[in-house]
């Protein structure tokens, strides 16, 4: 796993963002959770994009959870 820009790059050949990558996502924003979501909820766009391009397997109504449900706060 390497966290590069901000951007967290982990090849365990498991959607992303996979255990680990969460798990290093919520250290590096673990001061704010905000930030955390603004920038998840980023990738989801462009997830989103991806999508209706063509370019991925993933159903849009799971895209949300994938991305951004699993870091709100417990």
């Amino acid at each position: 796993m390497a966290i590069t820009n901000g951007a967290v790059h982990v090849r365990v050949g498991a959607a992303w963002p996979c255990s680990p990558a969460r798990l290093a996502l919520l250290g590096e924003y673990r001061e704010d959770r905000t930030a955390l979501l603004v920038y998840l909820g980023t990738l989801l766009c462009e997830a989103t994009a991806d999508l209706a391009a063509g370019r991925d397997g993933t159903a849009p109504q799971r895209l949300a959870d994938r991305f951004v449900t699993w870091a709100r706060a417990r």
